[in-house]
């Protein structure tokens, strides 16, 4: 493949994006199809089942990129399936810091890199570019983990002249993703959390979080966690197309519930909100939340930055063929014409009359609902600040 290869392949998703929009709704999307399938960008189904993205093109900083072709002999049916695998990462830091003016929070811990939830829309996608992998079933399947990260965080915490503030964990991947199951790094990390008094606030769309419900209730007695569980539809069937590994939105209510009983001020992020498959779920997700025991609510529309929009539309023109004109004409409709708009005041919501429908709806719900738009305030003010000269921490 020569250097310009990867520029191709992303093409070919644009070709068929503008094929999908000159045909009528449904022939588009036939003929579209068809210009990704002739690409050679779609892997067999039979290896990507399990997986929301069938494409696996190359990271945007890498020279070359590779596509599967048969070369005569139907060898192509002989490759195995993607499995995951997780390499460790040696962090020097687990604590990243961010000043963007949109966000409520001014650090995190992404004790993950890659995500088995596999959500098609994730924005953290592009991100695997930077470990040369791809935002596709890359992203998905070659996972990394942070070992230490219990020990990194200690560390930076007790450093003199650190002031405590909510760490958020959970933005940008899922902390709760299966192989936590057996890394349980995200536990280590609460405890050490915990000893030190230091607030914490949790995003997730896995179930397993109430796994770490005795460490979450003794800490939120003190006014030092909070939990948001993402719930994007009710639809089991869209969920598993568009979230395969991610817990079912049934298991994620039950959570809230579990959460809510044991003390934990709970929130539900109906988030992201995709226009014409998704959006039509809003007012239903947020009652059945409610009716559990979250006390607040939140939104986020549909990003697509990077390489997560060739992901995403490969995705919808694969599943939903017959939606996609109305799906990415709506998008587009808040997004000053574009696939996204990064402008800090515009990503998280978008623009437009649609966008403003969005949030009035959410509005009228949560007051009808008594959801709070606002996130708890966490207390810092406990924070245990390391002993002078090296002394043992005394902890009551």
């Amino acid at each position: 493949m020569d250097r310009f290869a990867r520029e191709r392949g992303m093409k070919a998703i644009a070709e068929a994006d503008q094929i999908a929009g000159h045909l009528s709704a449904l022939d588009g999307a036939v003929a579209a199809n068809q210009h990704i399938e002739a690409s050679g960008m779609r892997r067999d189904k039979r290896r990507v089942r399990g997986r929301a993205s069938a494409i696996n093109p190359a990271g945007r900083f890498e020279a070359l990129s590779r596509t599967e072709e048969d070369d005569g002999w139907q060898s192509l049916e002989d490759l195995p399936p993607f499995k995951t695998e997780v390499q460790v990462e040696q962090a020097r830091t687990v604590i990243t810091r961010n000043q963007s003016p949109d966000i409520s929070f001014d650090r995190s811990i992404n004790p993950y890199r890659g995500c088995e939830h596999g959500c098609v829309y994730c924005f953290a996608r592009p991100t695997h570019a930077y470990a040369g992998l791809s935002a596709g079933v890359d992203f998905e399947s070659k996972l990394f983990v942070k070992p230490d990260a219990a020990k990194l965080l200690e560390k930076e915490i007790t450093r003199k002249g650190y002031e405590a503030r909510c760490i958020a964990i959970g933005t940008n991947t899922d902390p709760y993703q299966p192989i936590e199951r057996d890394w349980m790094v995200m536990r280590s990390i609460l405890e050490v959390l915990e000893r030190y008094n230091h607030p914490v606030g949790i995003v997730t769309k896995s179930a397993l979080v109430t796994r770490d419900i005795d460490i979450l209730s003794r800490m939120a007695s003190k006014g030092l966690a909070k939990v948001a569980l993402s719930v994007t539809t009710m639809d089991r069937m869209l969920a598993r197309t568009m979230e395969p590994r991610a817990s079912t939105p049934t298991k994620r209510l039950e959570a809230i519930r579990a959460l809510a009983d044991a003390g934990i001020p709970t929130s539900v992020m109906v988030a992201p909100i995709i226009p014409g498959l998704n959006d039509h779920e809003m007012e239903r997700i947020l009652d059945a939340a409610a009716s559990l025991g979250a006390t607040q609510a939140g939104y986020v529309l549909l990003r697509l930055p990077l390489e997560v929009a060739p992901v995403f539309k490969e995705w919808l023109l694969r599943h939903y063929p017959e939606r996609y004109r109305h799906v990415m004409s709506l998008i587009r409709s808040m997004r000053g014409g574009k696939d996204y708009d990064a402008d800090w005041n515009k990503r998280m919501r978008g623009t437009g009359p649609y966008a403003w429908q969005i949030a009035r709806r959410m509005e009228i719900a949560c007051k009808r609902l008594g959801l709070s738009g606002r996130g708890t305030a966490l207390r810092t003010d406990l924070f245990v600040k390391p002993a002078p000269n090296g002394e043992q921490l005394a902890l009551l």
